[in-house]
């Protein structure tokens, strides 16, 4: 009798370090003296478009997705095995493969959000008419949901009251081992990565302005980590510089691997402990720690309320008279307000694919709280650009931004030109990203509408040519939309 092979679906988990469902699907194959079949499958349905009509995965995302895949596979073989590519729905691609390799079940991490969990009931439902078992692991955040202190079903609303629960009782699981060596395929195509062009976009050009020249894969992402954490040693001044906006090393830029799996959230963790140990314990080392527990608890809340953070009226269900605004929203897009820390921020997104996490406050409160412009628009153009993109992380940040989240406290909103002095005192950000202000002095820079003309013509910047005016009032639209939130709450 031919023995029965295993399929490890690779999703949103790309690497081979901490990976729970190979590390299952390895043990079951040596004890059945079975295969493994690594798998990938690019689901038309991600590279479709958003409701709003943006591209669901833009250039930026799509290409270091095809980085981390390609990392991927050049890691399987050189671990004696590779990765099998196809292109097509999950669950049908996936069943066809199990009834002709003869296999027996197939591993997979489990996802959260709604479109990723009914290509996992559509798939569980083919094999079981197949009489083919499913394994799904949890394998995204720092704390395993067995080892939290209440189920998912009463995780608190609020992220204090989990924080405090969870750091007093929980503890982390320790890393799955990275295999040494992996079985060889059956007889298989493996099958070719796309390029762009066969997803419908084209490669987009690398900016020298860019914070970083991020590259997918694991190999990448350890990289990284190791430059951050133990080459340059910013680890323990993490928390000072994690609010800068400008240079490759101001936070640790983690983020991008992270949310394709390519790095393991407690494979950082045991790096920070080994940091603690051998060279020093500070609020910085623990800040980046309480940073990977944002991103568990975003994560557990949508496993907790589903759609309801898609909706408009959001975890809170306020029904707030948000406008449409597409002028407007076209002109947040392209960084054409007249704030040069919004459009700075926004320029920047558009030209590399990454927004430092100040930046993203300050922009979604300013469509938000400034242009009163329905939040979902936001959250949908960053999913098409960010390379770090996250569901639960960018819907549920969205959420809290708009004020319709859970721990939302009201209608609070980031004053912009404060904010400007406050992260960018002397401009430079901002002069990096709008050269049309570089001659402007840090004075003037973060406030050019009350250039009056003299001072125009001084440093070649003229209002409604060179730069936009101002497109609100940043008092009187707070006051307005106030007045709209209120109304809804």
């Amino acid at each position: 009798m031919t023995n029965q092979n295993i399929i490890v679906w690779f999703r949103n988990d790309l690497r081979l370090h901490d990976h729970e469902a190979l590390d299952q699907a390895l043990t079951q194959s040596k004890s059945s003296n079975s295969q493994l079949i690594p798998l990938y499958c690019f689901d038309p349905r991600q590279f479709g478009q958003t409701s709003f009509g943006f591209a669901k995965t833009g250039a930026f995302r799509a290409q270091f997705l095809l980085e981390s895949i390609a990392d991927l596979r050049q890691t399987l073989r050189s671990h004696g095995s590779d990765l099998i590519i196809r292109q097509g729905l999950p669950e049908e691609i996936i069943a066809e493969m199990a009834q002709e390799l003869n296999v027996s079940a197939v591993y997979y991490h489990q996802e959260v959000a709604s479109e990723e969990l009914k290509v996992e009931a559509a798939l569980q439902a083919k094999l079981v008419k197949l009489g083919m078992k499913c394994h799904s692991c949890w394998g995204s955040t720092l704390y395993h949901p067995d080892n939290l202190p209440f189920e998912i079903a009463n995780l608190p609303e609020v992220f204090t009251n989990f924080r405090n629960q969870v750091e007093k009782t929980s503890i982390v699981n320790p890393t799955f081992p990275t295999p040494q060596t992996l079985p060889n395929l059956p007889i298989i195509s493996v099958g070719e990565l796309p390029q762009l062009e066969d997803l419908g976009l084209t490669t987009p050009e690398f900016d020298q302005r860019a914070v970083l020249s991020f590259k997918g894969g694991e190999s990448s992402a350890i990289a990284r980590l190791n430059h951050y954490i133990w080459q340059s040693d910013q680890l323990k001044i993490y928390k000072e510089t994690r609010n800068g906006m400008l240079g490759a090393d101001y936070s640790s830029k983690f983020s991008p691997w992270l949310a394709l799996g390519c790095l393991s959230p407690r494979y950082i963790y045991e790096q920070v402990k080994q940091y603690e140990h051998e060279r020093i314990a500070n609020d910085s080392t623990y800040w980046l720690i309480f940073e990977l527990l944002w991103r568990d608890y975003f994560r557990l809340i949508m496993a907790k309320h589903g759609d309801h953070l898609f909706r408009q009226s959001g975890l809170r269900g306020l029904a707030i008279a948000w406008k449409e605004d597409w002028e407007r929203f076209a002109l947040w897009q392209a960084g054409e307000t007249g704030f040069p820390l919004i459009d700075a921020n926004m320029r920047e997104l558009a030209a590399t694919g990454f927004m430092s996490n100040r930046g993203r406050q300050n922009v979604a409160s300013f469509l938000t709280k400034n242009l009163g412009i329905n939040w979902q628009m936001g959250a949908e153009w960053f999913e098409s650009l960010l390379i770090d993109y996250d569901v639960a992380s960018n819907w549920g940040n969205w959420n809290y931004n708009a004020g319709v989240g859970n721990d939302a406290r009201g209608f609070r909103y980031f004053n912009i030109l404060k904010q400007s002095q406050d992260y960018d005192a002397q401009g430079e950000y901002v002069k990096h990203w709008l050269p049309e202000l570089a001659a402007l002095p840090s004075t003037k820079v973060h406030n050019p509408a009350q250039l009056i003309a003299v001072e125009q013509s001084r440093y070649g910047v003229r209002l409604g040519v060179d730069y936009p005016n101002p497109i609100v009032d940043l008092i009187k639209s707070v006051q307005a939309n106030e007045r709209i939130y209120n109304a809804a709450s």
